[in-house]
């Protein structure tokens, strides 16, 4: 397994915890912004603490650069449909939590997808256009 299969797996793994994590204090009747930040700040630093502990195996070659592009493709396509949803609320004059956990939901989506069609990429074989 590269370096960048296993980032890969870390931010997928990272980001689910984090965003279950947020769903479970927030059912608990926490007040949402402390625990989005928590949840952010908790999960970017898991992902910094997991990347160093792997260390980098090689540098990245060809392969992996397009391998990242590709994944970064598919997962933009979530933030950008996030953007649009909490831009469609805004306009409707939800509340700001509303508008928040939209946001959220999107980088967490785009992090668990962008991150899966990495690792099916380098498990299946990639194959660019």
């Amino acid at each position: 397994m590269t370096s960048e299969e296993r980032r890969a797996w870390s931010l997928a793994v990272t980001s689910l915890i984090a965003y279950v994590v947020y769903l479970f204090v927030l059912l608990s009747g926490a007040a949402y912004v402390p625990a989005l930040l928590w949840t952010v700040g908790g999960a970017i630093a898991a992902n910094i603490a997991v990347d160093i502990s792997f260390g980098r195996g090689h540098e990245s070659d060809q392969r992996d650069r397009e391998i990242g592009r590709f994944g970064d493709h598919i997962g933009q396509s979530l933030v950008v449909a996030g953007a649009v949803a909490a831009m469609l609320l805004a306009l409707f004059e939800a509340r700001y939590f509303w508008i928040a956990n939209v946001i959220y939901l999107a980088f967490v989506l785009s992090a668990i997808l962008g991150s899966t069609a990495k690792i099916f990429a380098y498990r299946r074989g990639f194959h660019p256009w």
